[in-house]
């Protein structure tokens, strides 16, 4: 299910107020089958934290345990 929102999410078919509520859940799930490897859940993490600059910095400010400084 998770995946279907993804691709629903990155071919634009839902409203940005919809997708903004329910990509949080999609993040968080993405990036846990990512810390076990899953190698697909990690591309789909990167494109949801990277769709717009606003939920890059919101997954940032959320979520600081999941960046390091360069």
């Amino acid at each position: 299910m998770a995946a279907g929102f993804a691709a629903s999410v990155v071919d634009g078919t839902l409203s940005p107020a919809h997708a903004q509520s329910a990509r949080e859940p999609a993040i968080v799930g993405f990036h846990q089958l990512c810390e076990r490897a899953d190698r697909r859940a990690c591309l789909l993490f990167g494109i949801l934290i990277r769709e717009t600059p606003a939920a890059h910095a919101e997954t940032h400010r959320f979520h600081p345990d999941w960046w390091w400084e360069r």
